[in-house]
């Protein structure tokens, strides 16, 4: 079995990155991690992953001002120079452009704390809360020019409980996010290895 080459995007402690890292430590996961890559150098995760033996580093995107895209320029060529065949975004924050998004179109994923299609962008669990749902989630997708709008690869759902807080329904459910992450990265691998053999 060809791993395919991993890179994972992070913004600061990165606990979905070390899910990932740890499923990844089986020679029979079909994803390799060659690199983490994160927009902010003082992010707690990139010496997690340095521990683990995955090539970390920082490209800060203040040093861009408001060039987004010469920011995502600097990371493109990182990645491909790595020869990275799909991206799992965790905890990164930023809006990626499109001219980025299609760059890698089919081979980025990314994962939200909501059961998408509900509650796109920030403060999810309480807005799940405010909305009186009964249960809330996350769902890992493949990326799209749409903040948080592409298409559905795997979801896990939690309850939310009579007094819960934000904070209390994210700690619930991230052990729930642990858990999905290296699933649906799995799926996704196999997604894109089978498309690979087509073409």
């Amino acid at each position: 079995m060809t791993r395919l080459r991993l890179a994972i995007l992070i913004s600061g402690r990165g606990s979905n990155m070390e899910a990932l890292l740890r499923a990844a430590a089986d020679p029979a996961f079909p994803a390799e991690p060659v690199l983490v890559v994160s927009n902010r150098p003082e992010a707690a995760g990139l010496h997690f992953a340095e521990a683990a033996g995955v090539a970390a580093l920082s490209i800060d995107h203040k040093t861009y001002g408001k060039d987004r895209e010469a920011f995502e320029f600097h990371v493109d060529s990182t990645l491909r120079g790595a020869g990275v065949e799909i991206i799992a975004l965790a905890g990164f924050m930023r809006v990626l452009t499109p001219w980025f998004v299609k760059r890698w179109d089919g081979r980025m994923i990314n994962i939200h704390p909501s059961l998408l299609p509900k509650y796109k962008g920030l403060d999810t669990h309480q807005r799940a809360i405010d909305a009186g749902d009964t249960e809330a989630g996350c769902t890992v997708h493949w990326v799209s020019a749409g903040v948080d709008e592409g298409e559905i690869i795997a979801q896990a759902r939690v309850p939310i409980l009579p007094g819960d807080t934000a904070e209390t329904l994210a700690a619930r459910t991230l052990p729930a996010e642990h858990r999905l992450y290296p699933e649906a990265l799995a799926a996704a691998c196999r997604q894109i290895s089978q498309r690979d053999k087509k073409t």
